[in-house]
């Protein structure tokens, strides 16, 4: 029934107008910010290049959250060469938000590839409105083994029906977001299967560390059900698009895998469906380290 009410308050947060189309909004734009990001890294080190395309009020996980300011003005140079590749990526119909995510590799040695880490990381980017570029909001990943096949690409393109007119809350009805973010954490609490049969996008993605990522509900259950995983979480924050067609939402949890209790992160990409439900694009769960 709350899931039903949520839905329904999504549905009456719509602008009642008419969709202006927006032929100017491309996933590509993400897309392009993410590899020039990683064309700054190779040039300037991993530091600068962080605090050149933060958001201002941009996030990482070190391990709790902390401005991605704060972080790396804080540290000296990193060494070692970080290098990805977006292979899943969306962005908001009125381009003021979207997300990467895909497969990365770290050396800290760059003559020798015997200390290499594999991973997939998940990066959220906010549309700074003074000058029209994408910004880093969210970053943050996890480690698993070296991948045994070439992931596939999946960008898609918005559903520019829903493009409106500007906003001066790019997150306007954040409350929404917050609310079906909280609601399904407390549906963990009963049941992590029931919870993710009835909140899971048939697109979505499950970054656990240790594992490759996961695709579709049914492969994802059954992974949560075979690892023995029990979930207990708390919303910290959430942002949702002017266009209402993509949010995110992060927080902390406390998951029991098997008889292993240990405190991670997490970040959800939440996207509508044609009914005016969020569904969970993506959850990523990054391990804390103590």
């Amino acid at each position: 029934m709350r899931r039903v009410v949520l839905a329904v308050a999504a549905l009456l947060s719509l602008h009642i107008t008419a969709f202006a189309q927006n032929p100017k909004v491309d996933v590509s734009k993400v897309i392009d910010a993410e590899k020039a990001f990683n064309r700054l890294v190779e040039r300037k080190g991993i530091k600068d290049a962080f605090l050149a395309v933060t958001d201002p009020e941009g996030i990482v996980f070190k391990p709790r959250v902390i401005k991605i300011t704060d972080f790396y003005s804080s540290i000296d140079k990193q060494p070692g060469a970080l290098k990805w590749e977006p292979k899943f990526a969306r962005i908001s119909a009125n381009g003021d938000l979207a997300f990467t995510a895909g497969p990365y590799t770290y050396q800290n040695d760059k003559t020798s590839e015997d200390d290499k880490v594999f991973g997939h990381y998940v990066s959220v980017w906010h549309l700074d409105a003074a000058d029209n570029k994408l910004k880093l909001l969210i970053d943050l990943g996890i480690q698993h083994p070296e991948a045994e096949q070439e992931e596939l690409i999946d960008f898609k393109q918005p559903d520019t029906s829903k493009h409106t007119g500007p906003s001066k809350d790019p997150f306007a009805g954040k409350g929404i977001i917050m609310a079906t973010d909280k609601t399904f954490n407390e549906e963990l609490t009963k049941s992590a299967l029931a919870s993710y049969k009835e909140f899971l996008s048939p697109e979505g993605r499950y970054y656990f560390p240790g594992f490759e990522p996961i695709t579709g509900p049914d492969k994802i259950m059954k992974f949560i059900n075979n690892e023995g995983i029990s979930i207990t979480a708390s919303t910290l924050n959430v942002g949702r698009s002017s266009s209402n067609d993509l949010a995110y939402s992060y927080g902390t949890a406390r998951i029991k895998k098997g008889d292993v209790v240990s405190d991670y992160n997490y970040v959800r990409i939440w996207e509508i469906d044609e009914n005016h439900r969020w569904n969970i694009l993506l959850e990523v769960f990054s391990a804390v380290e103590q």
